[in-house]
């Protein structure tokens, strides 16, 4: 049994194509777990971690997949995530329960859309990560450029360890800084690493990036600092303390190079996550004691203590559930019972197995800093299963509202009863997915984070549940918003013979700058008892239940403050009941006077495109209400970025590539919620009664 300081679990992140599961594929090869190597989109089935059909078929990854490999005496469990923001969940969830991250970057791209949202998520749970430059084989690549973009564009302290001996074509291999040697690949596959002295033309500019690097890491060793003034040498095992130690505390990023492609840099890569990258022991986790008012207690790694863990992800399949966990205290046993914390019910774990992408293994426990997928156990994600004498809750994962909708219409009942089958199972696994049915129509809505999102979940009812399901335009999530502050004072009063009704609230809707951050909040300004504190939850409620559907086109309402000053009670009348009553009318009655406005989803657009068609393209972004935030000239491709109205982006997949010829290739993700025009807004409004007054003919 290996000890926990030997396990590392990392994950693969990048933007799309930059060759995180090319990546993945070699680490696979050269680990022993796979003896053939296969690529993203060759003709031999597609990669090992590219498991679904889809995947394979549109060259793009889907779902995180996960296995385990052996390095030395190490394990590493690897997670290779999704590109697309489409599928950003997928990142989230991985992230929230790793230790670590290797951040890939294209040579060429640099620092992308994407790149910056993963590196927001990798912030968010403090992970510390290796950054690797991908495809140095390709022609303009150029690592030191996407240094300093790293660093200015996403604020990070990178330190290159390693420098490229060529680029493009004449990609040889790398030296390694710490060691000062030359690290080439030989072999049919580059399974054989070759270490050697440092060739005389590239000599100088080692020495140069060996100092720069020092420099660096001078800053957090005065040890180190005190030597380098006395021109003593450093010693290899003082620079990788250092790295490691500063790594771990997020205060430093280092930077490797290579292909995944060309099959070069990637065994430095996999013995720097085992050096530099934290074990299951260097990473405190914490968790809500609620036998202690939710105090936060810190967990141990330490395979003895009360079993504590985390399904992050779960997979419905046919023979039962598939809940990946991840474990941070204790050990779950096979055949003994966990307590679910969000539930407080007791479940039997029937089977506990080792993941390979869809390939599993049985094994009969699984210890503290183990990943390993539970069986048949009735949990959701971001479930925390607690062992005996424990009470503790683990922070959930960060889910993203949906963005867009469309209707789906199955042909028959069968068809009806498949649906409804592919829709629990694809809500269940996935909480960005979310289904609901328009109250005047009576369609099956279906809402998600893209075109592409929703387009694979709908080929994949029609594929993997014989669903013939039509498909419906697709609608975007809209929303409304106060815009001025109003007052209210409402009295709810009922008399029915009997014990009555009685509830009476005063108080002001405050509008919030930021409705997507904070889309609800409320502020209890009561005291002396003037409404008992037991009212109080209900009142809110009822604030919340009003926001549902707000009066201008019946859109969710967001960006509301509602401060709640005064009120007054009935010692027998007043009940929950009466002050939710009386709360949901306050806020109907209030609402139309401050003058609600109509929100939209904005989209960030990265447009990467031959500089011979940026004009028409910028022209086409300017044409659908887009506001172009800068572009970028990179050898002879530009990149545009643009914030873009959704309404004004389906379909734009076919546009852009009648625009370049095929040649320019785009990512969108949401960036935030923005007013609508005055005139459009109209608009909006006049469509959306006009279909509510249809829907009751």
């Amino acid at each position: 049994m290996k000890r926990r300081n030997n396990i590392r679990n990392i994950g693969i992140s990048a933007h799309i194509d930059s060759g995180k599961t090319t990546l993945s594929e070699r680490i696979l090869y050269y680990a022993g777990r796979i003896h053939r190597m296969q690529e993203v989109r060759g003709r031999d089935g597609g990669a090992t971690m590219d498991f679904m059909d889809l995947e394979r078929e549109r060259g793009i990854t889907i779902t995180s997949a996960a296995t385990q490999v052996d390095w030395g005496e190490n394990v590493i469990n690897l997670i290779d995530t999704p590109g697309h923001v489409d599928f950003t969940v997928e990142v989230e969830r991985s992230l929230r329960v790793l230790d670590g991250g290797v951040m890939v970057l294209c040579a060429v791209g640099g620092v992308q859309s994407q790149s910056v949202t993963v590196d927001r998520q990798m912030k968010r749970y403090r992970v510390p990560r290796i950054a690797f430059v991908n495809k140095m084989d390709r022609t303009g690549a150029d690592p030191r450029r996407v240094t300093i973009e790293l660093r200015e564009k996403l604020g990070l302290n990178v330190v290159p360890i390693q420098i490229n001996m060529g680029e493009g074509d004449s990609f040889l291999g790398v030296i390694d800084l710490v060691t000062m040697e030359a690290i080439t690949f030989d072999g049919d596959n580059g399974q054989d690493v070759i270490r050697s002295a440092v060739p005389a033309e590239y000599l100088a500019a080692a020495e140069d990036a060996r100092h720069e690097m020092l420099d660096a890491l001078s800053l957090f060793s005065d040890e180190m600092t005190e030597r380098l003034l006395e021109e003593k040498p450093v010693s290899e095992e003082m620079i990788r303390e250092t790295i490691a130690e500063e790594t771990i505390n997020c205060q430093l990023v280092p930077l490797m190079m290579g292909t995944a492609l060309g099959n070069k840099g990637i065994q430095p890569l996999l013995d720097a996550v085992c050096e530099y990258l934290p074990n299951p022991l260097d990473r405190q986790a914490f968790a809500r004691d609620h036998d202690n008012e939710g105090a936060e207690t810190p967990l141990e790694c330490n395979p003895d203590a009360p079993m504590v863990g985390m399904v992050f992800k779960i997979v419905d399949e046919t023979f039962g559930q598939l809940s990946y966990t991840r474990v941070y205290q204790g050990r779950i046993v096979r055949g003994q019972s966990y307590r679910n914390a969000r539930t407080n019910k007791m479940m039997r774990i029937g089977r506990i197995v080792k993941m390979h992408a869809d390939d599993r293994e049985d094994v009969n426990e699984a210890l503290a800093g183990d990943i390993v997928a539970l069986l048949g156990a009735d949990c959701a994600s971001g479930d925390t299963l607690c062992g005996e004498g424990v009470n503790y809750s683990l922070e959930s994962i960060f889910v993203a509202e949906p963005v867009i909708s469309l209707s789906v219409i199955p042909r028959s009942s069968q068809d009806q009863d498949r649906m409804a089958k592919a829709l629990n199972r694809f809500m269940k696994e996935d909480p960005t997915f979310r289904v609901s049915t328009d109250p005047e129509t009576s369609e099956t809505l279906i809402a998600g984070m893209g075109e592409l999102h929703l387009d694979v979940y709908v080929e994949r009812m029609k594929r993997e549940y014989k669903a013939d399901v039509t498909v419906g335009a697709p609608n975007v999530s809209y929303r409304e918003a106060p815009t001025v502050e109003t007052s209210f004072d409402y009295r709810h009063k009922k008399q029915t013979g009997g014990s009555g009704q009685f509830a009476h609230v005063v108080g002001r809707i405050v509008p919030l700058e930021d409705s997507a951050e904070s889309p609800y909040d409320f502020e209890d300004n009561i005291t002396g008892g003037r409404i008992p504190r037991e009212y109080i939850p209900a009142i809110s409620k009822g604030f919340a239940a009003a926001m549902k559907e707000g009066p201008l086109a019946g859109y969710e309402i967001v960006g509301c403050r509602m401060c709640l000053d005064d009120g007054s009670f009935h010692a027998v009348d007043s009940s929950e009941m009466a002050f939710r009553i009386c709360a949901t009318d306050a806020f109907r009655q209030a609402f139309p006077k401050t003058k609600p406005c109509l929100l939209e989803p904005i989209m960030l657009v990265e447009v990467e495109t031959p500089t011979e068609y940026q004009g028409p393209i910028v022209g086409d972004l300017n044409s659908r209400r887009g506001v172009i935030l800068g572009t970028e000239n990179k050898d002879n491709y530009a990149v545009v970025r643009a914030e873009v109205p959704l309404a004004n982006m389906f379909g734009y997949a076919t546009i852009i590539r009648s625009l370049s010829k095929g040649m320019a290739t785009f990512t969108m993700e949401m960036a935030k919620y923005s007013r609508v025009p005055q005139k459009i807004a109209e608009e909006i409004i006049d469509r959306r009664r006009r279909q509510k007054a249809e829907s009751k003919k």
